[in-house]
């Protein structure tokens, strides 16, 4: 939802078919290659949907298959490792650079690698919060305990040398408000989201595939798990009811 809010946002005229795994989710403890089944059953789905351009919006997912599904699928891929990894890079003044994500994320080392393939001499602290994504999937964001728990993770970061943390889940935004009081002000917060919905807009634009009708587009948002508590994190997270939203077997 994090990374559909901000396509929504940089792209008003384009139309997104969102599809949210909620049902096995987190994909983070998973073995690899489950992952990797899970999300091409996904991507099979949305390819029925005729959609022009995909975007893996997991972190756990675009380390298991993007390189993959970049080599099989005749529509551009995008992932959103990259784009947060070079958001970091912007931002980061003393080159000391934390990244947190599910245990699957973490142990690919994909942030690792995407990092030390823009600058070699940046100094990356990685960080697995398995507990973070049942927090948001279970709607528990305002519970009492959750401000101990986040703080309660984020204890090993606080004694490093980091002016930059990566938010290497998108799950992990819905929380950026505790993790930004745990943190501090002297640490940058990033969010993938943003600089992925910028290079989805660059290719949609480069290959000619922008959208340049007026009528605004009616989303379609699928689930796996619950409709009801994905209506209710979508209002918080898009500041509106999403008018489609349809649970579905995969």
């Amino acid at each position: 939802m994090t990374v559909a809010r901000e396509v929504m946002r940089q792209l008003p005229k384009e139309k997104i078919f969102y599809l949210g795994d909620t049902a096995r989710c987190p994909y983070g403890p998973r073995p690899l290659q489950e992952v990797r089944t899970y999300t091409w059953n996904m991507i099979h789905y949305l390819l029925e949907k005729d959609v022009k351009l995909l975007v893996i919006a997991c972190n756990t997912a675009t380390a298991a298959v993007l390189e993959e599904a970049q080599e099989k699928l005749d529509i551009p891929v995008v992932g959103v490792i990259h784009p947060g990894a070079r958001a970091a890079i912007k931002v980061t003044n003393n080159r000391q650079i934390g990244v947190i994500g599910t245990v699957g994320t973490i142990n690919s080392g994909a942030y690792v690698n995407a990092l030390h393939s823009i600058d070699s001499k940046v100094t990356v602290h990685s960080l697995a919060c398995p507990e973070f994504v049942p927090i948001v999937e279970n709607g528990m964001i305002h519970d009492r305990d959750t401000l101990r728990i986040v703080h309660q993770r984020l204890t090993p970061l606080l004694d490093l040398p980091i002016d930059t943390l990566i938010l290497g889940c998108t799950h992990y935004p819905i929380l950026m408000p505790l993790i930004k009081r745990v943190m501090g002000k002297g640490v940058s917060i990033i969010s993938s989201g943003e600089e992925t919905a910028r290079e989805v807009s660059t290719i949609l634009y480069y290959n000619n595939l922008l959208n340049i009708g007026d009528q605004l587009p009616e989303h379609r948002f699928y689930t796996t798990g619950s409709s009801r508590i994905f209506n209710r994190l979508s209002r918080e997270w898009f500041d509106q009811s999403v008018k489609y939203i349809e649970h579905i077997n995969l």
